[in-house]
């Protein structure tokens, strides 16, 4: 059986490119499974953690029992990002794969984010943060 070579630790920024690629391409799940290769050996690599939250993302589009698997497994690496912000602003992200019975939680998770771009520094992704939860809420 294939055993794939394993990421070394001065190999994790080529293997970030790579998921981000994947993710381009419309691959989330090659994106997840380096992403969580990459976790195994920096369990609080912020870009890998992020990357791996919008791979997930990108797998519940649809609502099937594997998005809502997906969907769950995103929060618990939202639950693992060091900057509150970052946490707000992706896991806006999270009402992607929400089924319509938790509206009112993604109105919240929208407020808490646009809360949260009023008091970092303007521009930027603070800014698109914003955007992105005022066009939940309308």
């Amino acid at each position: 059986m294939f055993q794939p070579k394993p990421i070394s630790k001065e190999g994790i920024p080529s293997a970030l490119m790579k998921a981000e690629r994947y993710r381009l391409l419309n691959e989330p799940g090659e994106a997840e499974s380096i992403c969580l290769d990459i976790l195994a050996i920096e369990p609080a690599n912020q870009e890998a953690l992020v990357t791996l939250v919008l791979s997930l993302s990108d797998q519940f589009r649809e609502e099937t029992s594997s998005s809502r698997t997906a969907a769950s497994r995103a929060d618990e690496f939202l639950a693992r990002l060091s900057d509150e912000y970052d946490r707000l602003y992706y896991g806006i992200l999270r009402a992607r794969g929400s089924d319509p019975s938790c509206a009112q939680r993604r109105r919240r998770a929208a407020l808490e984010c646009m809360r949260a771009a009023a008091r970092a520094p303007s521009g930027g992704a603070e800014s698109a943060g914003r955007t992105a939860a005022e066009r939940i809420i309308i």
